[in-house]
């Protein structure tokens, strides 16, 4: 069954890394890029529905929080799970991302990892 993972980050060498990565090792993913939560939102507006939201905390104009928070309040997307994908390694990112998100993740990482972490979100 095909799945839609969208990948908000401002770095294209990140979103090409787990485009890239991911559609080659599971035939199943359709890997979405967003470079900003606007774009992420516009996206989400024009009803493309992903599986699983990859999130960056840390971006220019509207930050992953905010992103997180303006997704949570639509009736439409709320469900939809998010997972950071981030480069802070400070705990209280950490606390507040699993608590918040539906896992939590530092980058670098190694992409098999993500892609056995996006499966368990996926399936709950």
């Amino acid at each position: 069954m095909r799945k839609t993972i969208m990948v908000v980050d401002d770095n294209p060498d990140v979103t090409f890394s787990i485009k890239n990565g991911l559609e080659t090792i599971d035939k199943n993913y359709e890997v979405l890029v967003a470079e900003s939560g606007e774009k992420c939102l516009q996206l989400l507006k024009s009803n493309i529905l992903p599986d699983v939201i990859l999130l960056d905390i840390m971006m220019p104009g509207m930050s992953g929080w905010e992103t997180l928070d303006r997704i949570r309040k639509n009736e439409k997307w709320k469900n939809i799970p998010i997972v950071f994908l981030t480069g802070r390694t400070d705990h209280i990112a950490e606390k507040a991302g699993v608590f918040l998100g539906d896992d939590y993740i530092e980058k670098p990482f190694q992409i098999n990892d993500l892609k056995e972490r996006l499966e368990r979100v996926m399936n709950k």
